[in-house]
């Protein structure tokens, strides 16, 4: 089964499109990946999106035009992910572009992604899933995050690895380590294993032997990070870190950001923009009452995405940190954690297992794709704190299902009375 998986995080600088071909072996399911590609938006769609992020207000007239606007991005993303798989898919997914997620005290009780799946759907001609929160939010679950399915399949503890000399290989768990030995975390290592994905927002997957998978939002990653570049750099982020790399970290800022409540609050628990977002900023940076420097404020910022990662994976043992996302672009970002982690975990990408590092959130939606397809649950209770495992998305289908008999068009209605 061929399924092209879009994703567009809470940076909102683009959408990433890969095209995968699944097939399942008895209890094993393989990954081919057709290849991926980077659509970054254009500067209008960028501030038409961020115009609508909270805490900004907006009008409904404002959401319909961009629903259908990033619908027709969308749209063009799936074409390109139907030519990477060949030219014919089965369904694409297409999860949109999330503007709110509602959460009051904990609980999220609503999430809303755009990006008229029906003008996706027109497009490519397949089925498309989208709306994929939604269901487990309804089952109490956070919604968020949802690439757990993914981690817990890709670091199975369960599965063996490929022998050393094989070399990585994708889909397996125990991948060698340069030295030819099993890598921390595997079978024939110790300990839990990571998956940490540096979006937007860090989300943390904890994948151990004999435990349930453990999975949340551990807070900004280049949330806070891009809303200071466009702030005080006139860019969309800091590329490779370069300016926090040139700054220091400022102590009293960074101790005011990290007495974020959020950081405290025990898992399950999900977050966005309507918490770390540009205001946020400009409030910490105005609370603190003082002057700083715009590289060690980028400085701060990184350090402070790296301390509450790095605490997140000492917190639950983990003996090797699987990165991907934008965030791994960033050298000084990366550098640090490697750093903090020197001694207790490892840290490495998941282009080593096979995965390209930009696309993964990408191809773990195909894969939600391919589990609702055939009617499994995507959402892992555990993680999202549902009372039950949900199975996720709504199909809108390119023309009548598949079941449906042909028929000649009615002329006329008769209603029948009792």
């Amino acid at each position: 089964m061929k399924i092209v998986g879009l994703m567009s995080g809470t940076s909102y600088d683009g959408v990433d499109v890969v095209a995968a071909e699944f097939t399942r072996d008895g209890e094993t399911l393989r990954l081919r990946p057709l290849g991926h590609r980077g659509l970054d938006y254009d500067a209008g769609l960028r501030a038409e999106i961020g115009a609508l992020l909270p805490p900004a207000a907006t009008s409904i007239e404002a959401v319909c035009r961009l629903d259908n606007r990033l619908g027709e991005v969308f749209a063009e993303a799936a074409a390109v992910g139907v030519e990477l798989a060949g030219g014919r898919v089965d369904a694409v997914v297409s999860p949109g572009q999330t503007v709110f997620h509602w959460v009051e005290a904990g609980r999220v009780r609503g999430t809303l992604q755009l990006g008229a799946p029906a003008r996706v759907a027109a497009r490519v001609g397949v089925p498309v899933l989208h709306d994929l929160r939604s269901a487990d939010v309804a089952a109490g679950g956070q919604g968020a995050p949802l690439v757990p399915a993914f981690d817990a399949l890709l670091l199975d503890p369960g599965v063996p690895g490929p022998d050393s000399t094989a070399g990585p290989q994708p889909g397996g768990t125990g991948v060698p380590g340069p030295d030819g030995a099993a890598a921390p975390g595997s079978p024939g290592g110790v300990g839990p294993r990571a998956a940490l994905n540096l979006g937007g927002i860090a989300n943390l997957t904890v994948v151990a032997p004999g435990a349930p998978v453990l999975g949340y939002d551990v807070g900004p990653a280049n949330a806070l990070l891009d809303a200071a570049a466009r702030r005080f750099l006139y860019r969309p982020c800091d590329t490779d870190g370069a300016r926090a790399a040139a700054g220091r970290v400022h102590d009293g800022l960074l101790a005011r950001l990290l007495a974020e409540p959020y950081y405290a609050a025990p898992p399950p628990k999900s977050t966005g923009k309507e918490l770390f977002h540009a205001g946020y900023l400009d409030a910490t940076l105005a609370a603190l009452g003082e002057p700083v420097a715009v590289d060690d404020v980028l400085a701060t910022l990184t350090e402070l995405t790296a301390r509450t990662v790095a605490d997140a994976c000492d917190r639950h043992r983990v003996t090797e940190v699987v990165a991907a996302g934008g965030g791994v672009r960033n050298r000084t970002l990366r550098a640090r954690l490697a750093a903090l982690g020197r001694g207790r975990w490892r840290l490495r990408t998941t282009d080593e297992l096979g995965v390209p590092a930009q696309a993964k959130e990408a191809y773990a939606f195909a894969l939600l794709g391919w589990l609702s397809w055939h009617g499994l649950p995507g959402a892992i209770p555990s993680v999202t704190g549902a009372s039950r495992a949900a199975v996720l998305g709504s199909w809108t289908p390119a023309g009548p299902p598949v079941t449906a008999s042909p028929a000649a068009p009615p002329r006329r209605l008769v209603v029948v009375t009792p």
